[in-house]
């Protein structure tokens, strides 16, 4: 029986009879795989790099690594942000080698010292009697398809099946709108980032879904028990939500947080005790907490290593209660980070064991079902067996192009 905070209580509820197995395991092993992942997932899908509020002058940078991608987001002096490959245009340097930083009036390669201007134009290459006329415009930085969604900056390396992130997350911008979160800047001097021994998919597993919370997460228990709901993944997008629960809370870090709290007016009775996350198809999650925002997302390495990445940001105007509940809230969130790294270690493990024969998902893990679907979309070929060394990206082409025959 499902209890009223299931996702059956959404607008999308658990059918009858759904497919409970997951993906297979061979999904979490394959070579093939995971390089059509990172063509398709990672180069071809929005990724979000940083909010405005990392960047508030002019020359403030931020950098991020990709799976062998490079982005650059950089204010310039009018204000605007840009994006652009993170990649000198006389010998592929990285023309910014710090995570963030600011340049003054410029961009100086540290390789040679080729000089580009703030809006990604060259200004000028070192030496420039050893060179032919080089157009500021043709060889200057190569831009990056770039979208500011709410303040946050997503890019994308190579053309892509997604839309817009607008039109993605439309469905829950009335919601987000009250947070005014184009408003926020940087809590503290950078990103955080984990490595995690296992696969980038079994971070989703962990994370599209709400049932271990009870048994995992003391501090998210403590915080709000059985208020909490995972809602399935439509159309590249999920949601989830926590209530607080009534009561002072057992542990410290959950009793003080719900007694200092004073959330923003702006924020409607159950927003302002409530934890809203958003999850956008393949590897991004924005959390709109009423002290804070932040996001998290992860990368692959390789089949058995992946990378967790995250800000946070705070209020413009914060003061020091405020600051008290951000750093309290943000000790439950690492506590559960760790917490969820174990577990996805653990999920990783078990398909390596002689015992392993799949999973059998509840109707509480409806959300990584739902996930699933979405990659068997873009992968058809992970609803069959592992196909031969040296096959896989042509029969799934082969079977995308039989599912495309059948609408």
């Amino acid at each position: 029986m499902l209890d009223d905070k299931t996702p059956a209580a959404t607008d999308q509820a658990v059918p009858n009879d759904w497919d409970r197995g997951g993906l297979p395991a061979w999904s979490l092993f394959n070579p093939e795989l995971l390089e059509a992942e990172k063509e398709l997932l990672f180069r071809r899908h929005w990724q979000l790099i940083c909010h405005v509020g990392d960047i508030p002058e002019p020359g403030q940078y931020v950098a991020a690594e990709i799976v062998g991608e490079r982005a650059l987001v950089i204010r310039g002096e009018e204000g605007t942000v840009r994006a652009f490959h993170n990649l000198c245009r006389h010998r592929g340097s990285r023309v910014v080698a710090e995570e963030r930083g600011a340049c003054r009036s410029s961009i100086v390669c540290p390789f040679h010292g080729w000089v580009y201007n703030l809006d990604g134009t060259l200004r000028s290459a070192a030496q420039p009697r050893s060179l032919p006329d080089l157009d500021p415009v043709k060889f200057g930085l190569k831009p990056l398809e770039m979208e500011i969604w709410n303040g946050f900056v997503f890019v994308r390396f190579q053309p892509g099946p997604q839309p817009s992130v607008a039109e993605i997350l439309a469905r829950f911008a009335p919601e987000v709108a009250q947070y005014r979160p184009e408003d926020y800047v940087a809590a503290g001097d950078g990103f955080w980032s984990d490595e995690v021994a296992a696969n980038w998919k079994c971070v989703r597993d962990v994370d599209n879904e709400g049932y271990h919370v009870p048994m995992a997460h003391p501090g998210l228990q403590d915080l709000y028990g059985n208020t909490y709901y995972d809602e399935p993944m439509r159309d590249g997008a999920n949601r989830s939500m926590g209530t607080f629960r009534e009561g002072e809370g057992r542990l410290w870090s959950v009793r003080t947080y719900k007694r200092i709290l004073e959330a923003p007016e702006r924020l409607d009775d159950e927003h302002k005790r409530a934890w809203l996350y958003l999850g956008m198809f393949p590897n991004t999650v924005i959390c709109f907490y009423p002290d804070s925002i932040n996001f998290y997302q992860e990368f692959p390495l390789s089949n058995g290593t992946c990378v967790q990445r995250g800000g946070i940001y705070r209020h413009k105007d914060e003061d020091r209660r405020m600051r008290l509940a951000r750093y309290l809230s943000g000790r439950i969130d690492r506590l559960t980070t760790k917490e969820d790294e174990q577990l996805i270690e653990w999920t990783w493990e078990a398909a390596f064991s002689s015992a392993y024969d799949g999973i059998v998902l509840s109707d509480l893990e409806y959300g990584v079902k739902t996930y699933h679907d979405e990659l068997r979309r873009h992968f058809p070929v992970l609803r069959e067996g592992e196909p031969p060394e040296g096959q896989l990206a042509a029969r799934n082409a082969a079977l995308l192009a039989e599912l495309s025959g059948d609408r």
